[in-house]
C-alpha cells in the first residue's frame, strides 16, 4: 500500500538531507540552511557562487547549476526558494523574543 500524501519531511528522508528548488528551470537539490557552514555564506555574500554551489548542492548538482550561469535575480530566488523548501533560514538565529509590555494604565 503506497500513500500518495508524502509529506515534505519524509520526502527530505527519503532523498537525503537534501530539499529541492528551480534555478534557469532546472531542479537542483540543496543543504538545508541550518547546514550551511559561515564560508558557503562569506563565498554566497561575496559573489563566489561556484564555491558556494560546491558547499551548498548535492555534488551531482554543483556542474549542472555551474552551467546554467543563472543570473543575479535568478540565484537570489534560488537561495530564497531553497531556504523555504528546506524549513530553515541561513544566517538567522530565533534569538530571544522582544519583551511585550503591558498598556494597562495604572
Amino acid at each position: 500500500m503506497t500513500d500518495t500524501n508524502i509529506t515534505e519531511a519524509q520526502e527530505n528522508e527519503a532523498t537525503g538531507t537534501y530539499g529541492t528548488a528551480s534555478v534557469s528551470g532546472v531542479e537542483l537539490r540543496v543543504k538545508p540552511a541550518n547546514e550551511w557552514r559561515p564560508s558557503y555564506m562569506r563565498a554566497l555574500r561575496q559573489g563566489d557562487y561556484d564555491t558556494w554551489a560546491a558547499g551548498v548542492l548535492h555534488e551531482d548538482d554543483v556542474q549542472t547549476f555551474i552551467d546554467l550561469d543563472p543570473t543575479f535575480d535568478e540565484i537570489n530566488e534560488f537561495t530564497s526558494a531553497a531556504m523555504e523548501t528546506t524549513g530553515d533560514t541561513a544566517g538567522k538565529s530565533s534569538g530571544r523574543a522582544a519583551r511585550s509590555r503591558s498598556t494597562r494604565k495604572r
